[in-house]
């Protein structure tokens, strides 16, 4: 009986939370993944970047995608995921003869993969609440505009290791931004559940 009592104390304490109210589950530790797996992507650095500079390229990140409160909880949920998917899909290139530390790039996928399975948790629910007309708003446009920036330079370049690393770079400056976007959503959550 006390541990029926125990687990129902439980439950009813993280239905009354942040997370419990929102159905979404974007923990603190969220936030601190995504500096441990900032630290990883830039950790896998194995050309120097001047060694690359004739293979510079200006993607213009679109600022508007990480900006204050200008973008929807959905809309920053879909940024996160969209750019968390960008790194992964970049690590995991099969294009590249880029000696990258496997055990770097195996801690990176799997941090990758954990946040990309709390984001579609909370995504899911968001999407659910914002509806279809998200995918068309500005912010997740300009994104893609972005990302296909990318992929079409990587591929023009044939995978090189330049491009790889000058992605790469990109990569840490795209995602350096969102971590900011990440702590004012989990502060957003929290906010939720307090007096």
């Amino acid at each position: 009986m006390a541990l029926l009592l125990s687990l129902l104390t439980a439950l009813v304490l993280l239905s009354s939370g942040p997370a419990g109210t929102l159905g979404c589950d974007l923990l603190e530790d969220h936030v601190l993944l995504s500096k441990k797996n900032l630290v990883l992507l830039r950790d896998l650095s194995t050309i120097s970047p001047l060694f690359c500079l004739k293979d510079r390229q200006h993607f213009r990140f679109p600022r508007v995608v990480v900006d204050g409160g200008q973008v929807q909880k959905a809309q920053a949920l879909s940024v996160l995921h969209q750019i968390l998917q960008q790194i992964s899909d970049l690590v995991s290139t099969e294009n590249s003869s880029v000696p990258w530390n496997k055990t770097l790039v195996d801690q990176l996928r799997t941090g990758l993969h954990r946040q990309l399975k709390d984001l579609d948790r909370c995504w899911a629910g968001e999407k659910e609440e914002e509806g279809p007309a998200l995918a068309t708003q500005s912010p997740n446009l300009a994104l893609k505009r972005y990302l296909e920036g990318i992929r079409l330079y990587l591929k023009e370049k044939q995978y090189s290791d330049c491009a790889l690393e000058v992605v790469r770079v990109e990569m840490l400056r795209s995602f350096s931004s969102t971590i900011a976007l990440q702590e004012r959503l989990r502060n957003e959550d929290g906010d939720v559940g307090s007096p």
